[in-house]
């Protein structure tokens, strides 16, 4: 368990809106809602920076966070994130905001309120890069992608 800083940048979030949490105690990630004034449709290819009505910072910097979609949401409905995956560094201090994407058919509207995207907390390895001339030598050798097969 680590404990991450919330700040409630919209007074409805954690009064008539839930704060985020996990769903149940095997729940990979929390729901992030809509906190919007009115609902908002987007059409097939169009896209809109959401808020989540809050900021957060880790701090710990063998931590971040990922936002990413509901997969309901996504398969059903077509709504992911217009970045596909968003990164909140450890020392990011700023508004959570949910970049949503309508890659489905149908128009959809986002609700106030409504779950939209999970954030979900992931560990961090730092790495260093190392210059080499030649790579230790691998059963994989050079083959590239789809270098092992197809099935």
């Amino acid at each position: 368990m680590i404990n991450i800083e919330i700040k409630i940048l919209d007074p409805r979030l954690g009064d008539s809106i839930a704060l985020p949490a996990a769903a149940t105690p095997a729940s990979a990630g929390m729901d992030l809602r809509a906190l919007i004034d009115v609902p908002l449709t987007l059409h097939p290819g169009d896209s809109a920076l959401v808020s989540s009505g809050m900021a957060i910072h880790i701090g710990d910097p063998g931590w971040c966070a990922l936002i990413v979609p509901r997969s309901g949401l996504g398969h059903k409905h077509g709504l992911v994130m217009g970045y596909l995956v968003g990164v909140i560094d450890a020392d990011y201090q700023g508004a959570l905001m949910i970049s949503c994407w309508n890659r489905g058919v149908e128009p959809y509207t986002i609700a106030v309120g409504e779950r939209i995207a999970q954030l979900l907390l992931v560990p961090v390895a730092q790495a260093r890069l190392i210059p080499v001339s030649q790579f230790t030598p691998s059963a994989r050798g050079e083959g590239g992608f789809g270098s092992t097969g197809w099935h």
